[in-house]
């Protein structure tokens, strides 16, 4: 029986989708004790991962490598090994259209290839963000099309993923795991093989509970990283410092939780996740305006992060169109390599669309995909900052000398408050009134 298998650590587990999600999951099972295989369409990310090749930083390099030499991880991206799994966890994306309807074309693609190589005794569970329903409306009746029996001889979850890279405090260990079956026994065998991962496992009644969970945690932070960049502008126009106000107001030891104000949302989730809620309510005639209001504030962000580049640059007499301007920071936040999203890629393209000369400095970041060509990071060695008009502040990786950046004497836009308390005549600062 599966439930022993499980139990004994003898089911094969199959990631399907190595990203973010995929890949620390996978490792996270292998590591329990599972024998697990990756499967991915992505023939450079099964190469990388067969060869013991580390390509997500939350992965720690000598784990993945010991494990892949282990013989219990290995990755594929041919759908047959289907076949020899017990249990699926489902990590491929879930963009939006440039509509912002929801593109489930990932996860119907990965359920195809489920049904194709479909067999009995089947746990099955979508970890990918989408909308109440889908595991119920898409997963359910195509597997059971396919020859299962729910509750029976087929087992269908959904738990949503609560990966946040760079965070080493919370990852997948400690991090308690929401967990919601199709039945009762549906969803006692998920947690089963999840609890083998994972610390706490939160059962809730249904998918449907699940699913909701997650759009909750992150339509949460949206709305609240909205109110956070409105306050920025508010206090610009008060003459009030914003990080000042939000410091002192989470001296309350209840009834506040702090957000930070930044030149926009970034990230595959917080920026994306709120629209499936929202998509969703549309269909059923319902009016969801938080969610819609937070996205239009935090989507203006970068053009605001433009307009203060435009006034340190007229103080000095400079027009947009004939500066050179440095970027610091690619990716959506601190600490991480991930680009997707990312506000940075706005505010080059906004300040390129006026003529600027825009380049760049990520640590973490050699390299973007621009305009069909691959623009590079710079060197730190070999920036001279006096060289740019200019430098914007959009990330705040901790391993950059930003002192090094302020003793240049070019003048700054400081979008993160990474020059806390220092007041220079060369810093214009994210929600703080202009005094230059």
């Amino acid at each position: 029986m599966l439930i022993n298998k499980i139990e004994n650590k003898t089911a094969r587990v199959g990631i399907i989708g190595l990203g973010y999600v995929g890949l620390p999951l996978a490792v996270g099972f292998a590591k329990a004790g599972f024998s697990v295989t990756g499967i991915d369409i992505d023939k450079n990310r099964v190469d990388k991962i067969n060869s013991g090749e580390n390509y997500i930083s939350d992965v720690d390099n000598f784990e993945l490598a010991s494990l892949v030499k282990k013989g219990v991880l290995s990755a594929t991206f041919d759908y047959n090994k289907i076949t020899e799994l017990d249990c699926i966890s489902i990590c491929v994306p879930t963009p939006l259209s440039k509509l912002k309807d929801p593109d489930v074309s990932y996860i119907q693609s990965a359920l195809e290839n489920i049904v194709k190589y479909f067999h009995s005794n089947l746990l099955v569970v979508l970890e990918s963000t989408t909308y109440p329903g889908t595991t119920r409306e898409l997963i359910l009746p195509a597997l059971s099309n396919a020859g299962g029996n729910i509750g029976e001889d087929l087992f269908i979850c959904f738990s949503p993923e609560r990966i946040d890279p760079g965070n080493s405090e919370f990852m997948l260990h400690n991090t308690p795991k929401v967990i919601g079956g199709l039945t009762k026994k549906c969803g006692e065998l998920g947690s089963l093989l999840y609890n083998s991962i994972a610390n706490e496992i939160v059962m809730v009644s249904s998918p449907e509970a699940a699913e909701m969970v997650k759009l909750l945690e992150n339509t949460f932070r949206s709305v609240n990283i909205g109110l956070a960049n409105e306050t920025a502008i508010m206090c610009e126009k008060l003459g009030v410092n914003v990080w000042e106000v939000i410091d002192a107001a989470a001296t309350k030891p209840f009834g506040f939780m702090k957000f930070n104000p930044g030149p926009g949302l970034g990230g595959h989730c917080i920026p994306i996740d709120p629209h499936y809620l929202a998509w969703k309510m549309k269909s059923l005639d319902y009016h969801a305006r938080f969610i819609e209001l937070a996205g239009q504030i935090n989507t203006a962000m970068p053009n605001h992060v433009v307009e203060l580049v435009r006034s340190g640059l007229n103080k000095n007499k400079y027009a947009v169109s004939t500066s050179r301007i440095l970027l610091i920071g690619m990716a959506y936040k601190g600490d991480v390599d991930d680009v997707r999203e990312s506000p940075s890629l706005d505010v080059l393209r906004l300040l390129e669309e006026e003529g600027a000369v825009v380049e760049y400095h990520d640590p973490l970041v050699d390299f973007i995909k621009w305009g069909g060509r691959l623009k590079k990071s710079l060197e730190i060695s070999r920036i001279n900052f006096q060289d740019f008009n200019i430098i914007v502040i959009l990330t705040n990786h901790s391993d950059i000398d930003y002192q090094n950046i302020l003793d240049s004497g070019t003048f700054i836009v400081d979008t993160r408050n990474v020059y806390e308390g220092i007041i220079r005549k060369n810093i214009i600062r994210l929600g703080e009134r202009d005094t230059l």
